[in-house]
């Protein structure tokens, strides 16, 4: 492809004129400082009191925000790969939860901390008592375990750099050569993606129960990443569309589109789970039916029934009218409860290796989470405040203007 300059792309360049620039605003800001304050007074509480129900609750939410990051630079890969043009109103968007990152490689740093009040196999005592611990040794180890989570967000980071650093650049120069590079960027992304977040879905939640084993435990984290990233990217359009912003730009033909995806990975996910559960069941193995038992006993079995009802039949029956998909208060309902439905599955995979027998659940989750939040929305909101709202010099983009769903 040809370079260019924004003299080259004059329509597209005026049709961006009505897009608007997002502001942060005096209510935002001190909804995100309040929560951010209440997550560190709730940790800091916490680790004094009973820090490994604590550093459980840091471990879920941490968990929970990574993913809605990668989750965003994994959908504008995604349409960089495949050349999408409908989505290119809605990218920048995808883009802005990868701000988090940075963030998120902190946390991490911080998790390293309290991650041997988690990890049995962090204890050298207790991996030369168990046969099991000792031959995963090898795998499962402070060392190597410090190594992966570096590498993965150096990747991670370097990627986001690329991926979206190239789109900003992008809005500058109007250079069209950038639009073939993010398209080999977003395949390397895609291929190092598949194989970085899977064990970082081991190493962070599997194995917790050391002895317990998936082997399509990486493609179930992946099937709530991109069902919560979509509802999260739904929510922001939202809230943009309220504050007059993206109005005939972003409009119910691609919240349409979105609400379609997040309708088929309520479907995926579904069909993951259940696929995991059925082999463990068919197999009745001693080293894999330890981890159904616990969540269908006790007071966990409402809470597993709640999973399956809420995460799967719930938004299944809600989005399954076309309606339902183009209507932006149901579709923000929707959203809501499958981002409620996603913290409860990471939740559940969490909390019974060590709480087997009764759910804990209160102030120390609540506050822990509010601090990811806060962190969370002041990273995506900075972004979107300092950047177009869409890619205003994508070649792509008068695709996107017109875009209209017809099914």
């Amino acid at each position: 492809m040809a370079g260019s300059n924004s003299n080259n792309h004059p329509a597209a360049h005026d049709k961006s004129r009505n897009v608007g620039q997002f502001v942060v605003s005096p209510q935002l800001k001190t909804v995100y400082s309040i929560l951010i304050f209440v997550g560190l007074a709730g940790l800091v509480v916490g680790l004094m009191r009973d820090p490994s129900r604590t550093w459980m609750a840091y471990l879920v939410s941490f968990f929970y925000f990574i993913t809605l990051a990668l989750g965003g630079l994994f959908f504008a890969a995604v349409q960089h790969v495949t050349l999408a043009g409908w989505s290119v109103n809605v990218r920048r968007i995808s883009e802005s939860l990868s701000a988090f990152l940075p963030f998120g490689a902190i946390a991490g740093a911080i998790f390293w901390v309290g991650a041997p009040k988690l990890y049995i196999w962090l204890d050298a005592a207790k991996v030369a008592e168990s046969e099991v611990l000792t031959h995963k040794a090898s795998y499962l180890n402070g060392t190597f375990f410090t190594i992966r989570l570096i590498l993965f967000f150096a990747l991670w980071l370097v990627f986001k750099k690329l991926l979206v650093g190239a789109s900003v650049k992008q809005d500058e120069n109007g250079d069209e050569r950038l639009t073939e590079k993010m398209l080999k960027r977003g395949i390397a992304f895609l291929l190092i993606f598949a194989i970085t977040y899977s064990f970082f879905a081991i190493d962070m939640l599997m194995s917790i129960d050391p002895t317990w084993f998936s082997t399509i435990f990486g493609i179930y984290a992946f099937a709530g990443l991109f069902q919560s990233t979509m509802a999260f990217m739904i929510l922001i359009i939202l809230y943009l569309h309220k504050k007059n912003l993206l109005v005939g730009i972003v409009n119910e033909n691609h919240l349409h589109d979105l609400g379609k995806f997040l309708f088929a990975f309520t479907v995926f996910w579904c069909y993951i789970a259940f696929s995991q559960y059925m082999l463990i069941w068919y197999a009745n193995l001693p080293e894999e039916t330890k981890f159904i038992i616990p969540r269908t006993e006790g007071q966990w079995l409402p809470l597993s029934l709640l999973l399956l009802i809420g995460k799967f039949f719930v938004p299944f029956l809600a989005l399954m009218p076309r309606w339902a998909k183009r209507t932006p208060t149901h579709l923000a309902a929707i959203s809501i409860w499958v981002l409620a439905m996603q913290y409860l599955d990471i939740y559940w995979l969490v909390y019974p290796a060590k709480y087997s027998t009764e759910v804990h659940f209160g102030l120390y989750e609540i506050c822990v989470y509010a601090g990811f939040l806060g962190v969370f929305l002041f990273a995506v909101s900075r972004f979107l405040s300092r950047h177009n709202l869409i890619p205003i010099r994508d070649p792509r983009i008068e695709e996107s203007m017109h875009h209209h769903v017809t099914y």
